[in-house]
């Protein structure tokens, strides 16, 4: 692509960056550029004693300003360090204990994954934001093993093994609020991997009008919920989205005439008045079995975290055709892929046709900032070569950077989908298991995935490499 969205200058090491807070570098407009056996070098519009003397006596050791101009110094700052959230988060850094802190202001700074890395020379610490990774510390070896078995600890893992995978949860509580941690262990080379995924008890704020659909695809949702029996499946890739739907969906069915039971990996959310059970693989508490269970607990609503085989299908199929509504997550490309996905997996097709409410596809896409996109003519190079660009399409734009979005050039994100209800016109497809159905989705004016992408486009809310495999034929 014909933009740069970051300069390199304005990128300072993992090393450098750990000398000092996102506190305190906002507090002091100060940047550290170089370090070494006497002192720690800052750039700063300030080069006051009266600054030198606070920043020693703060970071306790010698202290060197060189001037650089304020702009700078905002742009230093937003491309390297990540403001919190809210206010009640300024406490978490100040934490005694090095885990605690990083947990909480990976919480704090709206992360979803920690990850813990062991390499031959160095060890390191990534956080995910919006989809992406970003280094935020460097980990002595030394250091490294102890705060692997502090995690270990703190998620009830066994740290004398270190030849298996482990998973685990956390539970961390601060004056503001409540939220969980899974934790996952892999044997590597150097070590071991972990990996922690954040995970918010608090549900009011997940609404079904809210996650990104369109009127008209939310009225064909909100109907498919509405039927006593059949299955609602939603795919798409890890981190898409899929499970907050679900929980959106569970909260629009849950009142209290109606008995909605669960089985997760894990439980991301508490929803008071569902019950919710956690998977437990190890002592043999897994979907399929479960799912059993759970047709003799006279249910009216069952959820089940991901349907992965053909067992789990199978029993989800089962208790579709006894009279419960089943919600699930699958692993496919788009809505039409859940049907050959469960037909892959031995799934009679005249049996989806009688279950299968509605197929739901999901992504999650970065939204371009607001305050710094471009706007660019049409250069055909940009698409990937099988796409027929919209004869309306005159422009698109491109992620620039600025203070707002730390000079990444995107700013939030966006959920779109493709939802395929399964009518009496499209269950004889599925029937005579002809699976070319291009021409019904387009006489039906059902929205693809590719459409909305264009969309997303035209209207210059994200740019082309953002949903490029979208639009791949």
């Amino acid at each position: 692509m014909p933009f740069k969205m970051i300069q390199e200058d304005y990128n300072i090491s993992t090393h450098l960056l750990q000398l000092i807070s996102s506190e305190q570098a906002y507090q002091y407009n100060v940047i550290p550029v170089d370090e070494n056996d006497n002192e720690i070098v800052f750039k700063s519009e300030d080069t006051s004693e009266a600054l030198r003397q606070e920043l020693q006596v703060v970071i306790g050791k010698s202290i060197r300003l060189i001037y650089e101009p304020i702009e700078n110094i905002k742009h230093y700052l937003a491309t390297n360090y990540r403001m919190k959230k809210n206010a009640q988060s300024q406490a978490f850094h100040y934490a005694s204990d090095f885990l605690e802190q990083l947990l909480t202001t990976a919480k704090a700074i709206g992360s979803s994954d920690i990850h813990f890395e062991a390499y031959e020379n160095k060890c390191r610490v990534r956080f995910r934001l919006d989809g992406k990774l970003k280094e935020y510390y460097i980990i002595n070896a030394k250091d490294y093993p102890i705060i692997i078995n502090k995690l270990k600890i703190k998620a009830g893992l066994d740290i004398s093994e270190k030849r298996l995978p482990q998973d685990g949860r956390i539970t961390i509580k601060t004056a503001s609020e409540e939220f969980d941690i899974r934790v996952s262990s892999l044997p590597i080379l150097h070590g071991e991997k972990i990996v922690l995924r954040l995970l918010s008890k608090d549900a009011d704020h997940i609404q079904l009008n809210d996650l990104g659909f369109s009127e008209r695809e939310l009225q064909i949702y909100k109907e498919s919920t509405k039927k006593p029996n059949g299955i609602i499946l939603i795919s798409g890739p890890t981190g898409s989205g899929k499970t907050t739907t679900l929980y959106a969906t569970l909260k629009l069915l849950n009142d209290e005439d109606t008995n909605i039971l669960t089985i997760e990996d894990p439980i991301e959310y508490t929803l008071e008045g569902i019950n919710q059970v956690q998977l437990k693989e190890n002592i043999g508490l897994d979907f399929a079995s479960t799912l059993r269970t759970f047709l003799r607990q006279d249910p009216d609503v069952i959820m089940v975290g991901e349907i992965r085989d053909a067992k789990t299908a199978n029993m989800a199929i089962r208790a579709a055709l006894t009279g419960h509504l089943v919600l699930s997550t699958i692993h496919t490309n788009s809505a039409w892929g859940t049907i050959s996905r469960l037909v892959d997996m031995n799934i009679p097709p005249f049996l989806i046709a009688n279950t299968l409410n509605v197929s739901v596809a999901q992504r999650l896409v970065r939204k371009l900032c607001a305050n710094c996109k471009t706007k660019n003519p049409i250069d055909e190079n940009d698409f990937p070569s099988s796409f027929t660009i919209p004869s309306d399409l005159k422009e698109t734009f491109t992620p620039v950077g600025c203070n707002v979005c730390y000079y990444t050039g995107f700013s939030g994100r966006k959920a779109i989908y493709e939802i395929i209800p399964v009518s009496k016109e499209l269950a004889t497809y599925i029937k005579s298991n002809d699976l070319d159905i291009d021409n019904y989705i387009k006489e039906q004016g059902i929205i693809t995935l590719k459409d909305n992408a264009i969309d997303l486009i035209r209207k210059g809310t994200t740019s082309i490499d953002e949903v490029y495999a979208l639009l791949i034929d």
